[in-house]
C-alpha cells in the first residue's frame, strides 16, 4: 500500500514560480511510476509529468515542456514538480499518483482510467 501527500500549490503571478512536492511512504513492489496530473473543473485530467521510480526516466506534456522539471529524492522519498514561467492556463487542481505502468504510459493514459494510488490535490492559480 502507498500513500501520496502532495503540498506546495498556491496563488503566483505569471511568469513565477511555484515548487510542488509529493512524499511517498509505503511500498508496492509493482509500482514503476510517479507522476503529476492536473484537472480544471469540466476538463479532462491532464498527466503533466511523470517519473520513473527507479531508474529517473522522465516525460512532460508538451504544454509544460521546458518550463516544468521532474525530479524524484529517494532519500527523502519526495517527487518534486518545479514549475517555472507560470502562465494562467497552468491553473488547475494538481494531483500526484503512483502507478505500475512506465513514466510515459503513465502519463499519456486515458482519463477514463485510474491510476494504483492517488494523493489529495493541491491548488495552483495563476493570476494574469
Amino acid at each position: 500500500e502507498v500513500q501520496l501527500q502532495a503540498s506546495g500549490g498556491g496563488l503566483v503571478q505569471a511568469g513565477g514560480s511555484l515548487r510542488l512536492s509529493c512524499a511517498v511512504s509505503g511500498f508496492d513492489f509493482d509500482m514503476q511510476a510517479i507522476g503529476w496530473f492536473r484537472q480544471v473543473a469540466g476538463k479532462e485530467r491532464e498527466g503533466v509529468s511523470c517519473i520513473g521510480s527507479a531508474d529517473d526516466r522522465t516525460y512532460y506534456a508538451d504544454s509544460v515542456k521546458g518550463r516544468f522539471t521532474i525530479s524524484h529524492d529517494k532519500a527523502k522519498n519526495t517527487v518534486y514538480l518545479q514549475m517555472n514561467s507560470l502562465r494562467p492556463e497552468d491553473t488547475a487542481v494538481y494531483y500526484c499518483a503512483a502507478d505500475s505502468l512506465s513514466p510515459v504510459a503513465m502519463c499519456r493514459r486515458s482519463p477514463e482510467y485510474g491510476m494504483d494510488y492517488w494523493g489529495k490535490g493541491t491548488l495552483v492559480t495563476v493570476s494574469s
